[in-house]
């Protein structure tokens, strides 16, 4: 039974190398899916195979090109169930789409978001076989991205560092994950962007959408060519997306410009740089519980509208005075509040050196740097602000900066294929909580200018600070790892990981009289684990067929968030530090996977098996209201995880595709749970938020330029609270999407020659208009009982696009 120290804190949670090798081995070269007359918009099942791979297969496997769609990266840092998304996978989602919710069309992954494109930052939450994507990793060009989840305290989001149009791939392991991935939290896997190159021929692309709710998506690309006899090359982007919400009021605004330099060095060596600036301003979507739902439907939202009337009507809720859609509620006070936002700007980019020292041994490293700073905003209507108004905007405005570098070299002997690296880096994260003053509303009139949410709070002064501190965290790690090749078809993969991670959190501001007594949590945790084993292996027999394994341990560094931001243990008060200090164990896991794969001309299938030991898995408990709960660091004990994805792709004719997959997982809690007296019987029951089964379909056709394919999936009801007894109902989702490709327009007029191709697009999102409950844990999630921390998935949506290349 597990024990649990109650404190007073909130919590806003959920939240590749490219070697180059010339030597080709057959078998592994025949154990890709043939790509002949596949309908592009089916995922293959083939793609969810292949581990251990031998590195002199790198030159004929390397990675899809960009225009693949999903294929087996057969790669010599070989890992389970390894599967690479290409650019033209994700050129089919609705441009601006965000690229892992292409990656969810796979077996066992989960992506979830309230807004048809996903990337709506506080609610995009993706999952691998039960590991949230906190406990996933994420890099572009190798540089680390930090932790996938909103208030990212040593990273940013992926589609803040990267433009989807950009990515021209991901290579993602849905297994135990690769060592040589930087990392600090690789329990369930690991998904490395990887960006396009830029091209050899001087050009440019021109990309608009429209769509509902006032949609305006635009993307424009120059690509310099190669610009002498050595081949320098760059390219220059821009992309904006603005929409409005499908409920209540307020816009969602994202822009970005994305650069990439590359100078190759005779025959196999390079160096490049890429650059993004990122710039995001949404407002969000007011979370709901199971009462909310149930008895104020599916457009209940904050107040704010853009018009006086939103904050009027915000400030009569804070008297009490409540509009009658929030009539059959319980909790009127939390279903609605003025406003909520969140805000970003980033600043980040890396400079690669990639040589070939020798015929045996190439030598890659990497410096990088990033700059971020937040403001996120909610008011709070149980709090007055010096003007009289019944409530306040409460804002936090966290920052960090990080570098880093890392290094590594690949050595090729005999039938040995090894690589050793390291990598270091240096994030400083602030985190501060400031209240600024709302004007009154007196006889229906407003007493001054309400704060714009998404305003510049550069020249406003806050009437109090919350919260304020600083944690400075260092982190190195290292590894090993060879594949050997007795055969030319079976690869033998070993290696491991050193990780050392220190975060140190200084004397921190704490407003005792806003919390009450109590001080901020100062101290420092290291996670230090000297050896971290991976190990699997791989066996292409007879034509078709493979045969894999994968074991690897691993672990996640505590969490450097502060109080109010994540599930850490530094987000708590100093005496709860102090008391639970001792007994603090990181997050660790074994993870295990075998699997079969047989891929022809006319079919792929696949079955892949995963068993999980999670031990010490950190959570947050919470109650109260979501702007200032009561939560819990709990340590649930370790969870048992069992799981089994099959899936077949059948290429029924030329052009015509069918795809089905089913996942099952049984992860349940091995331990119950007391708190504050209570035994809370969690053993046994299924983790939060993650579906026991989905099911994935798709029909795909394609003729010369026109394509066309339709997708539904299943998710079955998922765990609100720890216990089991509250739950989310199953849902199923259908997409549409028809496209063409002109081609180049020189052939219908000869005026029309220099645009390369023309390709027109249309996409419908959520066919059947479900209501359905998306995120799940935005706001933590309760031992027993209703919480609000769920968002609800956006109803249909059109979309049509129109891009030109020139």
């Amino acid at each position: 039974m597990v024990s649990v120290l109650t404190v007073g804190y909130g919590v806003q949670a959920a939240s590749a190398h490219d070697p180059h090798h010339k030597k080709t081995v057959k078998a592994a070269k025949a154990a890709m899916p043939a790509p002949a007359n596949r309908a592009p918009a089916v995922p293959s099942v083939a793609q969810a195979g292949g581990t251990a791979h031998a590195a002199a297969t790198r030159a004929a496997l390397q990675v899809p090109s960009q225009g693949e769609d999903i294929a087996i990266s057969a790669q010599r840092r070989a890992h389970g169930t390894m599967i690479s998304v290409g650019s033209a996978a994700i050129a089919r989602a609705v441009p601006g789409t965000n690229p892992l919710k292409v990656l969810a069309q796979q077996p066992g992954v989960m992506f979830q978001a309230d807004d048809p494109q996903g990337v709506d930052t506080w609610s995009t939450q993706i999952y691998m076989h039960g590991f949230l994507q906190n406990q996933i990793s994420t890099t572009l060009d190798d540089i680390p991205l930090g932790e996938l989840a909103y208030r990212n305290y040593n990273g940013l989001n992926p589609i803040q560092a990267i433009s989807s149009e950009n990515v021209g791939r991901l290579d993602v392991s849905t297994g135990a994950g690769a060592e040589s991935v930087a990392s600090t939290n690789n329990l369930g896997g690991s998904i490395e962007y990887h960006s396009s190159d830029p091209k050899k021929r001087a050009g440019g692309t021109v990309a608009q959408t429209f769509g509902s709710n006032a949609l305006f998506h635009t993307f424009v690309r120059l690509d310099s060519g190669e610009l002498n006899r050595t081949g320098t090359k760059f390219y220059v982007s821009y992309m904006r997306n603005d929409t409005d919400k499908w409920k209540a009021g307020g816009n969602q605004f994202f822009q970005q410009v994305n650069a990439k330099f590359v100078q190759p060095i005779r025959d196999d060596s390079k160096i490049s740089a890429f650059f993004d600036f990122s710039q995001y301003a949404q407002f969000n979507y007011q979370d709901y519980s199971l009462d909310i739902w149930k008895n104020g439907g599916n457009y209940i939202d904050n107040y704010y509208n853009g018009k006086a009337s939103g904050y009027i009507a915000a400030i009569e809720a804070a008297r009490g005075n409540y509009p009658s859609r929030l009539n059959g509620i319980s909790d009127k006070a939390d279903a609605a509040y003025y406003d909520s936002t969140s805000a970003s700007t980033d600043f980040f980019g890396g400079l690669t050196g990639d040589f070939r020292l020798t015929d045996r041994v190439r030598w890659k490293t990497t410096f990088y740097g990033h700059g971020e700073h937040q403001h996120n905003d909610w008011t709070n209507p149980f709090y007055p602000s010096p003007s009289g108004a019944p409530m306040f905007e409460q804002v936090k405005e966290p920052s960090i900066r990080r570098f880093g570098a890392l290094s590594s070299v690949q050595y090729e002997v005999a039938h040995n294929h090894i690589e050793g690296g390291v990598w270091y880096e240096n994030n400083q994260f602030n985190s501060t909580m400031f209240g600024y003053s709302q004007p009154n509303v007196v006889d229906g009139v407003i007493l001054g200018r309400p704060i714009n949410p998404l305003g510049n709070f550069s020249n406003k002064t806050p009437f109090m600070q919350l919260f304020g501190q600083i944690t400075n965290t260092n982190t190195f790690t290292a590894f090993v790892q060879d594949t050997y090749n007795p055969l030319p078809n079976v690869a033998l993969h070993f290696g491991f990981k050193s990780l050392l991670n220190t975060s140190r959190a200084g004397d921190g501001y704490y407003n005792t009289a806003y919390y009450g007594p109590g001080a901020s949590a100062a101290g420092t945790l290291t996670t230090a684990r000297a050896f971290l084993p991976h190990i699997s292996g791989d066996w292409h027999f007879l034509k078709h067929h493979e045969l894999y394994f994968d074991v690897a341990e691993n672990v996640h560094a505590y969490p450097q968030g502060q109080f109010k931001t994540v599930s850490s243990p530094f987000a708590v008060t100093q005496a709860a530090f102090d008391y639970a200090r001792p007994s603090l164990k990181p997050e660790s896991d074994w993870a295990y996977a075998v699997g079969y794969r047989y891929s022809d001309h006319f079919m792929d299938a696949t079955l892949h098996a995963y068993h999980t030991n999670f031990f010490n898995r950190l959570q947050q408990i919470t109650s109260g209201n979501i702007v200032n709960p009561i939560s819990t660091v709990l340590n649930v004990g370790n969870i048992t995880m069992n799981g089994v994805d099959a899936g077949l792709t059948m290429r029924l004719a030329r052009g015509l595709s069918l795809y089905n997959s089913i996942s099952w997982n049984h992860a349940t809690y091995d331990d119950n749970v007391t708190a504050q007296g209570i035994t809370y019987y969690t053993k046994g029951s299924q983790v939060v938020a993650y579906p026991r089964l989905m099911y994935k379909s798709s029909l795909s056709y394609a003729y010369r330029g026109f394509d066309a394919s339709i997708d539904a999936s299943y998710m079955s009801q998922r765990n609100l609270s720890y216990t089991g007894d509250a739950k989310v109902p199953s849902y199923w989702l259908a997409n549409f999407r028809m496209g063409y490709k002109f081609g180049n327009m020189g052939k219908y007029a000869h005026s029309l020659g220099f645009m390369q191709n023309l390709q027109l697009d249309f996409n419908v999102y959520n066919l059947t208009n479900q209501f359905y409950v998306a995120t799940m844990g935005e706001n933590g999630f309760p031992l027993s009982g209703d919480y609000q921390s769920f968002l609800l998935g956006a109803p249909r949506q059109f979309f049509g696009s129109i891009r030109a290349e020139f």
